[in-house]
């Protein structure tokens, strides 16, 4: 196998590579840690809004260097800009607009998921971890789809797409589609289908390093 460390895209191309296919008028909420990055890659020729779950709707992209609001910050507790037309309110309202189906997309980090589309994002059993789910529950149920936005494999060389997950689940059967620094991959009835690979890697490189039996739909994209 060829050393894929030169093939892979970084955090800021895995976020334009997901912002690519949220729909225009989706309304979208983006999970803590590397999802927070697609606030920036969303083409302006779209009018994406975007949901926090501590209470703001209309989030735009973070804010320049120096020009910080703490008072406006996001669930990861990370300041934000409020685009026109945005606005705050209750946590509770919040969490209705998740919990109620409201919401068209939400992009959640993870630990682990399954090829059937079940999630791990909340705790490994460290003794260091912070034991505590927040809304990442609420969001992976309660949105239309679920992405999923995180490394194809651990620091060690584990794959992070797994037949089964081993932590604790936040939800079960929710997760359609994976963004991994190496490729994008549909989960569904018909199993884990590869649909856009990193430039300069092949499927048979892919598949070495997931432990998952994968479909390649970039050959059979009429396959489901």
């Amino acid at each position: 196998m060829s050393d894929t460390k030169s093939n892979k895209w970084n955090r800021d191309q895995m976020a334009a590579r997901v912002a690519r296919d949220i729909p225009d008028g989706a309304v979208v909420n983006l999970g803590i840690g590397l999802p927070t990055l697609v606030a920036n890659h969303l083409p302006s020729d779209r009018e994406v809004i975007l949901h926090s779950e501590n209470g703001v709707i209309g989030v735009g992209p973070a804010p320049a260097k120096g020009e910080e609001d703490y008072d406006l910050i996001n669930a990861g507790k990370q300041p934000v800009t409020l685009l026109a037309g945005g606005c705050y309110f209750h946590h509770a309202d919040s969490f209705a607009m998740m919990r109620g189906g409201h919401l068209d997309v939400c992009v959640l980090g993870a630990f682990q998921v399954s090829v059937d589309g079940d999630l791990a994002n909340w705790h490994t059993g460290a003794p260091d971890a912070i034991p505590a789910v927040g809304g990442a529950m609420d969001l992976a149920i309660g949105a239309k789809k679920t992405y999923v936005m995180m490394e194809h494999v651990t620091k060690t060389g584990e794959s992070k797409l797994v037949q089964a997950c081993a932590y604790p689940l936040t939800g079960v059967k929710c997760v359609s589609r994976i963004y991994t620094d190496l490729a994008v991959i549909e989960l569904g009835a018909g199993g884990a289908r590869v649909i856009d690979m990193v430039e300069g890697m092949s499927f048979d490189e892919l598949q070495k390093v997931t432990v998952v039996a994968l479909q390649d739909a970039l050959i059979y994209p009429d396959q489901s």
